[in-house]
This record gives C-alpha cells, sequence and structure tokens, in this order.
C-alpha cells in the first residue's frame, strides 16, 4: 500500500483503489505516478491477467489536485505541454496500452481527468450515484488526458462537443444510454460486479485478450488495409499461445477451455 492508493493481487486479478476520500481521490503528481507504475506492472506480470481501477469514498476520481496552485507565473514557452505529456497522457496511455483487461468500476463523481481515467479502461461499470463531468470549461480550461480523442471515439463528435462545451454532471444511467458506460448497477453491487467481472476475465485467454484490445483501440485510426493487416498478425501470433492450443482442443473434444492466461 502506499500512501493515496492501495494496491492487491487477489486470484490474478490486480485491485488498484484510489484512496483519498477527502479530496474525491484527486490524483497529484506523486500519486498519479504510481498509478502508472501499478499499471505497467500488472501488465508485465504473468501472475496477474485482469485489473480493477475504482475509488474509496464518494469520488472515484474529482481529476488532478489542483490544490498546489495552477497559475502561470514563471513558466515559459513549452512547460504545460510538457507536464501534460508527462503526466495525464502518459496516464491515460498506461491504460490504453496496459495488455492486461482494466475495468473501471465508478462509486462515484469522476471529473476531468477522473472521467478520462474511467472512459479509457475497458469495461466501465458505474454506481447509480455515480457521475461524469467534464470540468475544464468551468475552469477556462481546454480538455485535457485525451479527453478529445476518446470521447468522440466514444460518442460521435456532437454528443462529446456537448459535454464540453456545456461541463453538465452526466448521471450514470444517462451515461449508460449514451454508451459511455457497460453498466449501472446499485451502489451495493458495485464491488460484487467488479469482482465477478474480474474473475471471468481473469480466466479467458490472456494474450488473446491483449491482442483483441490493440486492434480495437487502433481500429478507428487505421485504415482498412491497415486494420486487417494487423488482424491477419494478431491471429498468426495468438495462434503460438498455449491457450489458443487448448482453446482448439477443448472444442474438439467437447469441453470447456482451462486457459492459463500463456
Amino acid at each position: 500500500m502506499t500512501a493515496g492508493i492501495t494496491h492487491e493481487v487477489r486470484a490474478q486479478v490486480a485491485y488498484l483503489t484510489l484512496n483519498r476520500p477527502d479530496a474525491l481521490n484527486a490524483l497529484t503528481p506523486e500519486l498519479r505516478d504510481r498509478l502508472i507504475g501499478l499499471l505497467a506492472e500488472a501488465s508485465a506480470d504473468p501472475g496477474v491477467r485482469a485489473v480493477v481501477l475504482t475509488g474509496t469514498g464518494r469520488g472515484f476520481c474529482a481529476g488532478a489536485d489542483l490544490r498546489g496552485g495552477a497559475g502561470g507565473g514563471g513558466r515559459l514557452p513549452g512547460d504545460v505541454a510538457r507536464v501534460l505529456r508527462l503526466g495525464a497522457q502518459r496516464l491515460i496511455a498506461a491504460v490504453l496500452d496496459c495488455e492486461k483487461p482494466v475495468i473501471a468500476a465508478v462509486n462515484g463523481t469522476a471529473a476531468g481527468l477522473g472521467a478520462h481515467l474511467a472512459l479509457a479502461c475497458d469495461l466501465v461499470l458505474a454506481a447509480e450515484s455515480a457521475r461524469f463531468i467534464e470540468v475544464f470549461v468551468r475552469r477556462g480550461l481546454v480538455p485535457d488526458a485525451g479527453g478529445a480523442y476518446l470521447l468522440p471515439r466514444l460518442l460521435g463528435p456532437q454528443r462529446a462537443k456537448e459535454l464540453m462545451f456545456l461541463g453538465d454532471a452526466l448521471p450514470a444511467p444517462d451515461a449508460e444510454r449514451l454508451g459511455l458506460v457497460n453498466r449501472v448497477v446499485p451502489d451495493a453491487d458495485l464491488e460484487k460486479t467488479a469482482g465477478a467481472w474480474a474473475t471471468r476475465l481473469a480466466s479467458g485467454p490472456t494474450r488473446a485478450l491483449a491482442l483483441t484490445k490493440h486492434l480495437v483501440n487502433t481500429s478507428l485510426d487505421s485504415d482498412r488495409a491497415t486494420a486487417f493487416a494487423a488482424e491477419a498478425w494478431a491471429q498468426e501470433i495468438n495462434m503460438t499461445t498455449e491457450d489458443a492450443r487448448e482453446g482448439l482442443r477443448a472444442f474438439a473434444e467437447r469441453r470447456g477451455p482451462e486457459f492459463r492466461g500463456r
């Protein structure tokens, strides 16, 4: 455990819990970097086959912790871009690039960077009390943390602009209706449902899931020829895994497969 975040691996699932409830789990630079490191560790660890990201208290994540001040005094041109590139953007990339499926269990407010952190995950579960806020416009800021990349791909440009231009809170049921979250559950069921989904993913063909994640995440940036070539190579690579061979054997033997994540 590190101050501000708890990390536990159970049954091949890494549970990462933001733990600053008094600050609605806003991310300090140190906490952000720790989370990036934990995602990288989970990606590389064969003993981890799924990740659950959640928070404690009333907030999933209220975004970056700005209490240290957001003034521009003393900054040189390029400083803001460098901080963003090495900070919030690197965190979103760590989720998108993680080779294990990542589930967001959104327990409360997800605002700004916190909203984009949740939406970068592969599957998003939300408690009924959760809400998503594109808070940047309220502060006179441009959306960051990959928001202008993620939201149009999830919603289309018109809906993305509506959320980003107006900055209104989006309740979990509306987020589900728009397709931003996979499922909304009662608050009391969020942890149990996330655990059940993660357990199911952790028993799956881990390498095939990683390759599938890569294909889906890159599909909207590719033309058809590139996407088809990537699919063919993903199939080629996956057929070298033990799980692919086990899946084919199980099919031939008319039994359920027992995947080992290798």
